[in-house]
C-alpha cells in the first residue's frame, strides 16, 4: 500500500514539475520563418604516384573521386536544406552531380580499358549523381525518394565507415519510409526513444546479376533522454535480391520473393536459395553508450557483423569480429573539435570451415562474397560497407568480388579549426589475411598504413571561395608506396529565400 502511494506521489510530482509526458521537437517554438535554396559548385584535381590513387583520396566518397592516380572533377549542386525541425512538417531535397575525368586504368589489371566495372569500362570520364532526391517529414514520419546514399547512419565523424552500409559506394535509386530521428515513446517523458525505417533500392550497375534490388530495414531503441548518459541498441538487416543472372534466369522478382527476403525465408529458383534464405542477406547490430554535457559528448560503440546466422549481441560464433570505437566531439574549444579511435576485426568469420566430412560448422562466412550474386556486397565495384574490406575494383583477373575480407585495423582521426583553417588528420594501419581459401589462411598476406591530412580555408577576399588541400599516402605491401594530392576549390551561396 505504501509503495503504491509513493508511486502515485512520484507521478504527481513529475506532473507538477511540468515534465512533458510526450516530448517531441514539434512542442518547441519554431524560430525559423524562411526556407532557402543554396547552390554549390566545385572543382577538384588529383595527382599522384602508383597504379591507383592513395586510399584516403577515394574511399568513403560515394564513388565521386576516381581511383586512378590522375583525375579531375566538376561538381554542381542545388540544395534545399531542412529548416523546420520544430514544425509538424519539413521538407528538403538536392540535385548534386559530379562530372569526372581520369587517367586510364592499369592495362595489366583491366585489359586495355575493357574492365568489369561500368564506371571505368573503356572510359576516361564519367558522370556521377551524388544526390537527386526529395524528402518530406510529416510529424514524425519521414518519406524520401530519388537517388541518394543508402546508409545505415552508423558512420562516425573521421571514422572508417560502417561495416554494413557506409558512404563508400555511389548513391542508389531508392524509396524510404521511417522514423529517422530518435523519437520519444508516449507516456515515458522522453526517457525511452525509438527510430526505424524501411528502404527499397535498385542496384543499377548490372555487373554480374542484372536488375537486382536492395532491401534494407532497421530498428533502434535508446534509453536516457535528457539524462547525461544514454544507451542505445540498433539492429539492421540488408539483402540483395531479385534480378536475372547471366543466363537470363529469374532470381525472384515478385511479391512472394519480397516476402521471403523481408522475413529471411528460403525460396527462389537456385539450389543454394532453396534451403538457405532467398537473396544475399547481411546484418549488423550496434550497442552504444553516450556521455553528454554542455557543448560536448563522448560516444563508445560496438558494431558487429552478421553474414549467415542472425544472433543478438553476446551470442554467435563470430563475436570477435566487429568495429569498436570511441568518438569525442566538443564545440567549446575549436582547435580540436573531434577525435575518433576505432579497432576493426573481420578475421574470425565463425572459423575457417563451413563443412567437412558431412559436419556443418557454419564457418567461412566469406564476408561481402556470395555464390548467387556474383558482384558480392558491392556497387559499381565499390564495397557497400567498410572500404577496409577491399573493393572489387582493385581485384585482378576476372573476379568481380572482394579479394580480401579478413582484416585487422587500428584507426585514429582528429579534426578541428585553427583560426579559420579547418583541418582533418587520419591514420589507419591494416593487416590483411586474404580469405579462408588457402592452407596458409592464418598468415598475414599484406599490410598497409594509410595517412591523410586535409585543410580547408574560406577566403572572403577571393569571392568567398573555399580552397582545400588533401594529402594522402599508403605505405606497405598491400598497395606499395604511393602518394596523392588533391586540390579543391568550392563556392557556396544563397540562391533565394522564401
Amino acid at each position: 500500500m505504501r509503495k503504491g502511494l509513493l508511486v502515485i506521489l512520484l507521478l504527481y510530482s513529475i506532473a507538477g514539475m511540468g515534465w512533458n509526458w510526450w516530448p517531441l521537437p514539434m512542442a518547441e517554438p519554431d524560430t525559423t520563418d524562411r526556407d532557402s535554396l543554396i547552390y554549390l559548385a566545385g572543382l577538384s584535381a588529383t595527382a599522384g604516384s602508383g597504379r591507383f590513387s592513395a586510399s584516403m583520396i577515394s574511399e568513403n566518397e560515394q564513388g565521386a573521386t576516381a581511383i586512378t592516380p590522375f583525375s579531375g572533377s566538376l561538381r554542381a549542386a542545388i540544395i534545399k536544406p531542412a529548416t523546420r525541425p520544430h514544425r509538424w512538417y519539413d521538407y528538403d531535397g538536392a540535385i548534386d552531380i559530379t562530372g569526372m575525368i581520369h587517367s586510364p586504368l592499369d592495362e595489366a589489371i583491366y585489359g586495355n580499358g575493357q574492365g568489369r566495372f561500368p564506371v571505368y569500362r573503356g572510359k576516361q570520364g564519367s558522370v556521377i549523381i551524388r544526390q537527386c532526391y526529395a524528402h518530406v517529414r510529416l510529424y514524425i514520419i519521414d518519406f524520401s525518394a530519388g537517388v541518394m546514399p543508402v546508409s545505415d547512419h552508423m558512420d562516425t565523424p573521421l571514422g572508417t565507415g560502417s561495416l554494413l552500409l557506409s558512404h563508400n559506394a555511389p548513391s542508389m535509386p531508392a524509396l524510404h519510409i521511417g522514423i529517422d530521428r530518435w523519437t520519444a515513446i508516449p507516456g515515458l517523458f522522453g526517457y525511452l526513444e525509438i527510430k526505424g525505417g524501411l528502404t527499397h533500392a535498385w542496384l543499377t550497375d548490372n555487373i554480374a546479376v542484372h536488375n537486382s534490388m536492395l532491401h534494407y530495414k532497421y530498428a533502434g531503441v535508446q534509453a536516457g533522454g535528457r539524462l547525461p548518459v544514454n544507451i542505445s541498441y540498433e539492429f539492421h538487416h540488408a539483402a540483395q535480391w531479385g534480378g536475372y543472372d547471366a543466363a537470363g534466369n529469374d532470381l525472384g522478382n515478385d511479391l512472394h520473393s519480397f516476402k521471403n527476403v523481408f522475413l529471411a525465408h528460403s525460396g527462389g529458383h537456385s539450389y543454394n536459395e532453396s534451403f538457405n534464405a532467398q537473396g544475399n542477406h547481411l546484418g549488423s547490430q550496434q550497442l552504444a553508450l553516450t556521455l553528454k554535457g554542455k557543448g560536448w559528448h563522448i560516444k563508445g560503440y560496438w558494431q558487429n557483423f552478421l553474414e549467415d546466422n542472425f544472433n543478438f549481441i553476446g551470442r554467435g560464433q563470430n563475436l570477435s569480429d566487429g568495429r569498436w570505437g570511441i568518438s569525442m566531439e566538443q564545440g567549446r574549444w575549436p582547435f580540436i573539435q573531434c577525435v575518433n579511435m576505432e579497432y576493426i576485426n573481420t578475421t574470425d568469420q565463425s572459423g575457417p570451415m563451413h563443412d567437412q566430412d558431412g559436419i556443418i560448422y557454419a564457418g567461412n562466412d566469406d564476408y561481402y562474397r556470395n555464390g548467387v550474386y556474383g558482384q558480392g556486397w558491392s556497387y559499381y565495384g565499390y564495397s557497400i560497407g567498410t572500404p577496409l574490406i577491399t573493393s572489387p575494383l582493385y581485384s585482378a583477373g576476372t573476379d568481380t568480388q572482394t579479394p580480401n575480407n579478413r582484416v585487422q585495423a587500428w584507426h585514429i582521426g582528429v579534426g578541428g579549426d585553427i583560426y579559420g583553417f579547418r583541418y582533418a588528420l587520419m591514420a589507419t594501419y591494416a593487416r590483411n589475411y586474404g580469405r579462408y581459401q588457402t592452407d596458409d589462411w592464418y598468415e598475414e598476406k599484406s599490410h598497409n598504413t594509410a595517412l591523410m591530412a586535409e585543410v580547408k580555408k574560406q577566403v572572403r577576399q577571393a569571392w568567398g571561395l573555399e580552397f582545400g588541400l588533401r594529402l594522402a599516402a599508403d605505405c606497405g605491401t598491400q598497395w606499395g608506396n604511393r602518394f596523392s594530392a588533391m586540390l579543391t576549390i568550392t563556392k557556396q551561396g544563397l540562391i533565394k529565400q522564401y
